[in-house]
């Protein structure tokens, strides 16, 4: 039985997550986590963590490691089929329709008003990761519960990426250090 419920979850997750894999998040934190309990919300953000930072899309990479989660590889299999296969069928039939009808200014219209969605549903993502990472409990919000470390990290890793131009792989692996450091000494 878990296996048909990974297959539809990853099915609507992939279904509903136009804009890329981290517009995505928001859709498999309220089905995974909110919506079947299948993860707490500190285990969705380390596996959002991990799915970060291994090759491959963001969303496919979730997708993967929820289902390990639930049911080892058989489980991985089927919830990264069912992400993958509302796209496959998707994007054959708007690849076929776009061909065939690209040169309709209301097509071109639609394509336009979805990006401001898409910012959006990034946005989203980007403050659910950004609040565990520097407070943890999202109903615990105080200064007394605030994690400078994590501040210090992000604000560091956005000044090298930004204004120093350093490899993202780079700061990465420094961030992981140092989260390892902080982790064993305290």
């Amino acid at each position: 039985m878990i296996y048909l419920e990974l297959l539809w979850v990853f099915i609507q997750v992939g279904l509903l997550s136009i804009g890329g894999g981290y517009a995505a998040l928001p859709i498999i934190q309220s089905l995974v986590v909110d919506g079947n309990g299948w993860l707490t919300f500190a285990e969705f953000s380390e596996l959002i963590t991990i799915a970060e930072m291994t090759p491959g899309p963001i969303s496919l990479n979730a997708a993967t490691f929820v289902g390990i989660q639930m049911a080892g590889i058989p489980g991985a299999l089927v919830a990264t089929l069912g992400m993958i296969l509302p796209a496959c069928i998707i994007v054959t039939l708007l690849a076929f329709l776009y061909t065939k009808f690209k040169s309709i200014k209301s097509i071109q219209g639609v394509l336009k008003q979805l990006r401001p969605a898409i910012v959006g549903l990034i946005a989203a993502a980007f403050l659910t990761l950004f609040i565990n990472a520097i407070w943890g409990d999202k109903s615990n919000i105080t200064l007394a519960t605030t994690n400078w470390v994590s501040i210090s990290v992000f604000i560091l890793s956005l000044l090298a990426l930004r204004i120093k131009k350093i490899n993202p792989i780079l700061i990465l692996i420094v961030s992981g250090i140092v989260g390892m450091i902080v982790y064993f000494v305290t």
